[in-house]
């Protein structure tokens, strides 16, 4: 089953995907996260919750993307309370990817401890403990904080590109949508392609500036996987410039082609008190090995990323545009 969200005269909608071309809303109010919390509340699983709220009636699929009225599949009411994160160095490739933004990283995991870069320790600590047993905690990953639920952008529409940015590079990756219930419990309402936007010129010059690299805009959707996820994922990641393909490559995702499992980078973020307040939204992306800044594409005002995964049905695509204006930033004393 897929879920979509979307405006209907300014109320929050939600429906399931019936084909390529239909979708058929469910009566609730308040959209996907509504439908979250009766589940929650009522001990109900989603999809028994959703059965009995769908609606008789089917809305074309293309005339809601054409009118720009998708939304991320998971929001809040409020963004404040929608965190968004993630973790890197989680899939089986994603080392050769760092490695080749980092000139100066060594290339191979099988050196000895003492000249392995930071990078390629904390990957080769996912490789061996990244995966393991039922019900206990395995190796730590690296983890960074995007922003709350303004720095999703909607399907396609502009990913916003700030003026001090030195680079605007897509990441395709798979994200968890969660809701935390009443009683501190993280909930995972499904899964969703993401495009986790990152500036790779600033995190490439020290990769003490991951954190401000990753404090960008980024888009999810459009439709929301609810259910488990198959293991193995092929998808297709482009950029597309004045209707051409300038850049396209193959990716694999899913735990198969992973370091870690998703339990595993679950609980290294759920296991903060904080990520953990009832009512909260939380959207993290799982990683990635391909980038086209690695292949040393350089992306410009009006490219537009294209994110496909068959199995979530219709592709993430969002354009790009380069903002001119830099904020006048002054800090007063009160």
């Amino acid at each position: 089953m897929r879920l979509i969200q979307y405006l209907d005269r300014n109320l929050l909608r939600v429906a399931v995907v019936e084909t390529t071309d239909t979708v058929r809303p469910i009566i609730v109010e308040g959209g996907t996260h509504a439908l979250a919390q009766i589940a929650i509340e009522s001990g109900q699983p989603l999809g028994s919750v959703i059965e009995a709220r769908l609606g008789d009636t089917l809305i074309d699929y293309q005339q809601l993307i054409d009118e720009k009225r998708l939304l991320p599949p998971l929001t809040h009411p409020d963004p404040a309370h929608c965190l968004v994160t993630g973790t890197g160095l989680t899939h089986l490739g994603s080392a050769d990817t760092r490695s080749a933004m980092h000139a100066h990283s060594q290339q191979q995991t099988q050196q000895s401890e003492e000249q392995l870069t930071d990078s390629m320790r904390m990957f080769k600590l996912g490789v061996e403990g990244g995966k393991p047993a039922p019900g206990e905690p395995g190796a730590q990953p690296e983890w960074f904080y995007k922003g709350d639920g303004d720095c999703m952008v909607a399907p396609e529409t502009e990913i916003p590109v700030p003026a001090f940015a030195e680079d605007a590079g897509e990441e395709p990756e798979l994200a968890g949508l969660y809701v935390i219930g009443g009683d501190g419990r993280p909930w995972r309402v499904g899964y969703a392609i993401g495009n986790e936007f990152s500036d790779h010129i600033t995190e490439r010059f020290n990769y003490l500036w991951l954190a401000h690299s990753k404090l960008r805009a980024c888009s999810v959707g459009p439709e929301l996987w609810v259910g488990e996820l198959p293991d193995h994922l092929e998808g297709v990641s482009r950029i597309v410039r004045g209707g051409e393909t300038v850049w396209e490559k193959p990716f694999l995702t899913g735990e198969a082609n992973m370091a870690h499992s998703l339990a595993n980078l679950e609980y290294h973020h759920f296991k903060y008190s904080g990520f953990r307040r009832p009512g909260d939204v939380h959207v993290h992306f799982f990683g990635t090995a391909t980038l086209s800044f690695a292949d040393g594409i350089q992306t410009r005002d009006g490219d537009r990323f294209e994110i496909e995964l068959a199995e979530f049905g219709r592709p993430l695509r969002n354009p790009l545009r380069f903002k001119m204006d830099k904020p006048a930033i002054e800090v007063k004393t009160l």
